[in-house]
């Protein structure tokens, strides 16, 4: 059990794919000038790795391994992902229609968002187990929605502020992600 919790404080916090590994940063940047958007997104990416690192486990551990087919985990990962994607943008265009528009492009990028290919090949590096698996998918996932919406919560308050023309817009968005990145080195003596 202690290990489990160590991978996913490992994972949201100190190994934060965003601002420690640097994936996934379009759709970071991109979605974070509101909270209820980037909110969204974070659930979405939350379902689609977590659901993914466990469908990328079981097709791992009892196809890829045993038959040696092990070079080709890259483009059977990239199906599982485009696929559980395509799901939940259909559920999203159905039942939460709002919230479909709101995240606009940004839904089917999490197909192309190389955080959630990084998570699975980074839990076959890893070797870890089909549990392991899927507590770093939604450790990751967590800390994924965890930084969007502080960088949507900062950002909606530097809006309300007097900023230098140089720094408006993306200058001032980047050194906000990157003070964000600093401070989450904080918590590199967790692990």
């Amino acid at each position: 059990m202690t290990s489990l919790i160590m991978i996913i404080v490992t994972t949201a916090l100190v190994n934060n794919v965003v601002l420690s590994q640097f994936l996934g940063i379009c759709s970071f940047l991109g979605v974070s000038a509101q909270k209820k958007a980037s909110l969204s997104l974070g659930l979405a990416v939350t379902a689609v790795l977590t659901v993914a690192s466990l469908v990328a486990a079981l097709l791992y551990q009892f196809v890829l391994a045993p038959l040696g087919l092990d070079y080709l985990k890259t483009i059977v990962f990239i199906l599982v992902i485009a696929a559980l994607v395509q799901m939940v943008e259909m559920f999203l265009k159905k039942n939460a229609h709002a919230i479909y528009q709101s995240l606009g492009i940004y839904l089917p990028l999490i197909t192309t968002n190389c955080a959630v290919l990084g998570v699975a090949l980074t839990n076959v590096q890893n070797e870890y187990t089909i549990l392991q698996s899927v507590i770093a998918g939604l450790g990751t996932a967590l800390g994924y929605t965890l930084a969007i919406v502080l960088l949507a919560e900062i950002r909606e308050h530097i809006d309300e502020e007097a900023i230098p023309a140089p720094f408006r817009g993306a200058p001032i968005v980047l050194l906000c992600a990157t003070l964000m990145a600093m401070a989450f080195m904080g918590f590199s003596g967790l692990s």
